[in-house]
């Protein structure tokens, strides 16, 4: 099963995902959203499945620089077009399987994703 990894390179939450699938002989396919950037048919099926308040990172400095107005009121389509505009408020990594999404990386997650 091939997969595909989404996120930024220099990400260190990123290298550890990348790292952790290189260990475990995980084909993958990483997708820069600084280098390919990110649709939004992609956002959409990604909030559909796991919710736009798990997808968009909040924690991140990119969105707590945002303007209060920005911040405000939130909903699926506002955030989708906070994500467009700044691709680094997707939380980190996304990880796209056939039949699976994962938002964020913790190892027990992906071990009981590719242990089954």
């Amino acid at each position: 099963m091939t997969v595909t990894i989404y996120g930024i390179k220099n990400c260190d939450t990123m290298k550890k995902a990348r790292s952790w699938l290189e260990a475990h002989n995980i084909d993958y396919r990483f997708h820069d959203y600084k280098a390919e950037g990110i649709d939004r048919a992609h956002l959409e099926a990604w909030c559909d499945k796991a919710g736009w308040e798990t997808v968009l990172n909040r924690a991140g400095t990119t969105f707590k620089k945002l303007d209060d107005v920005s911040k405000a009121d939130l909903t699926q389509d506002k955030a989708i077009a906070l994500m467009l505009e700044q691709p680094s408020m997707i939380k980190r990594p996304v990880l796209e399987g056939p039949a699976s999404l994962t938002v964020g990386f913790k190892p027990e997650i992906y071990e009981r994703l590719f242990s089954a």
